[in-house]
């Protein structure tokens, strides 16, 4: 009975195991290649964003940390905890900059305006509670996790 048992936390183990790559390779990716487009230098628009909210152009170069570091991060598995909390940090900037009119608004096709964003923040708000799990650089209770 008690091996029974024992492979069933095994398998269950694995599957959260699992699930968790997939956050984490889905997230990285998708917010890695959203980082990528804004190289070599933060476009004009995220510059002067900052500036109407009397921000210094230099956390322009923050959105490279945000989109580009923490993903990376977030795809290999290490300080996995860390780079999902950059993550929510970036996305808050992201909506509060860009996103404040859209709150709460309805899509022009009837889902939620932000809903990319919110899945993103709350993808990476779960990241930061759960770390990496087991299939990461950092192992599952690993100090670079």
């Amino acid at each position: 009975m008690a091996i029974l048992t024992n492979r069933a936390a095994d398998n269950r183990d694995r599957g959260i195991d699992t699930a968790l790559l997939i956050l984490r390779l889905v997230l990285g990716i998708l917010i890695l290649l959203h980082g990528v487009s804004k190289l070599p230098q933060p476009p004009a628009f995220i510059v002067d964003m900052l500036a109407q909210h009397s921000l210094p152009a230099a956390l322009a170069y923050g959105a490279y940390i945000g989109e580009i570091v923490a993903p990376i991060l977030l795809i290999i598995g290490m300080w996995t905890r860390l780079a999902a909390i950059v993550i929510v940090i970036n996305m808050i900037f992201a909506v509060l900059l860009a996103h404040t009119g859209q709150l709460f608004s309805i899509g022009k096709t009837g889902g939620y305006a932000l809903e990319l964003q919110a899945m993103y923040l709350f993808t990476a708000i779960a990241l930061a509670f759960t770390g990496a799990g087991r299939l990461s650089v950092g192992g599952r209770y690993g100090p670079l996790n």
